[in-house]
């Protein structure tokens, strides 16, 4: 069987319609879009064009659309941007355990420079509870953070529910929705938000690419300053073949959601009760409110990392966490903050099926993590020794 691929919560393929929506940018549309002539002013449309469509697709006006390098910076942006512009008002930010690190990292730089940080808790299956952030809520809070979906585990944050909270009290509501989009339907308006975060590469478009959603009068002071693109919120001449690529790819994703959604469903329920059949093994994130394509399983008295290269070596790619700490020797966060033990969370790996996976791969991993998954049992002098407990 050809090589495999399960790692599309890291990165997606790019679609060949997106490529081919690129290239006239790549070669003849190459005018600087902040330039009065024609070859300026004929790239300008296009990127205003795709500012309507994605706008649309959001539920949101042209307007409230920021063009950014990618989820990363779209994060910080909202969360430095807004924070700076409100600390008149207040000083308090309310966060999660289990954020991508552009919104835990972003949150802690802020502490540093006098802001107070709250960071809730989660449960077993690394979802906040909504009551936990009312509680959490103050005379000088300014902004809530929450991902819409966990990039490690899967699991869907309620964060309807946080936002309507948010708006009751008159505080800002972000979500990096960077693992949602192209996954789930995301409408900013359905979602009571006021910042959201996409990157292009998550849905099958080009990397170095991805939005902010301002909701229009929300107060966000610019991070970057030299030229008047995006309305003065971002200097930099913008990326024209990857806001391109980007708006086509989103196009893609939303008109084929409801068939790709049914069909991951279906072979991530596949896997993950095959996983389940074998011996000692445990899913991460919430049984039935995750996202269609992530399976995350723990198999103790064995390294992840360790299941991870072997199943490498088999052809078949997924993770052992979350792409951006790649390197770390240090359990998952995210698996630590739903009280997991630190063995079994080393044991976790994490497979995150995209829309060109079949029931035959689905199949062939199985096979292929049951050997592994034996053979370095074998050597584990933990597994071993278990029944002397």
């Amino acid at each position: 069987m050809d090589r495999i691929y399960m790692d599309n919560a890291a990165t997606t393929p790019l679609e060949e319609k997106a490529l081919e929506a690129m290239m006239p940018f790549l070669k003849e549309n190459y005018g600087n879009p902040s330039s009065a002539h024609t070859f300026g002013r004929e790239v300008r449309k296009a990127v205003e064009e795709t500012r309507e469509k994605m706008a649309f697709l959001l539920g949101a006006k042209p307007e409230e659309i920021y063009f950014t390098s990618g989820g990363t910076e779209a994060d910080n942006m909202a969360i430095v941007g807004a924070a700076r512009a409100l600390q008149d008002r207040g000083n308090h930010i309310i966060t999660t355990s289990v954020e991508h690190h552009a919104v835990l990292d972003t949150c802690l730089a802020l502490q540093e420079e006098g802001f107070e940080v709250t960071v809730l808790p989660v449960d077993q299956h690394g979802m906040v509870d909504p009551d936990d952030v009312r509680d959490a809520l103050q005379d000088n809070t300014i902004l809530i953070s929450v991902m819409h979906a966990n990039n490690e585990v899967g699991t869907i944050q309620p964060v309807e529910e946080i936002g309507r909270a948010a708006r009751e009290s008159n505080v800002l509501f972000h979500i990096d929705a960077v693992q949602a989009v192209g996954n789930l339907p995301v409408n900013v308006e359905t979602l009571n938000v006021d910042l959201l975060a996409l990157s292009a590469h998550k849905f099958y478009g080009p990397k170095g690419v991805g939005l902010l959603y301002v909701r229009e009068g929300t107060k966000v002071n610019r991070l970057t300053h030299g030229g008047g693109q995006e309305k003065g919120m971002r200097a930099g001449t913008e990326n024209i073949p990857g806001i391109i690529g980007m708006g086509k790819a989103m196009e893609l994703a939303y008109s084929q959601l409801e068939e790709n959604t049914r069909r991951m469903e279906s072979l991530r329920d596949r896997l993950i009760q095959g996983c389940l059949e074998m011996e000692e093994a445990k899913l991460n994130g919430h049984p039935t409110r995750r996202l269609p394509g992530n399976v995350n399983v723990s198999f103790e008295y064995i390294e992840g990392e360790a299941l991870l290269l072997s199943l490498d070596f088999k052809g078949i790619a997924a993770s052992s966490g979350s792409a951006c700490s790649s390197g770390s020797m240090n359990p998952s966060h995210v698996l630590m903050a739903t009280g997991m033990s630190e063995q079994t969370a080393r044991g976790a790996i994490r497979f995150s099926l995209g829309r060109h996976n079949t029931v035959e791969e689905i199949d062939y991993t199985l096979q292929a993590v049951k050997e592994s998954v034996d053979k370095l049992r074998s050597m584990s002098s933990l597994y071993q020794g278990k029944g002397e407990r």
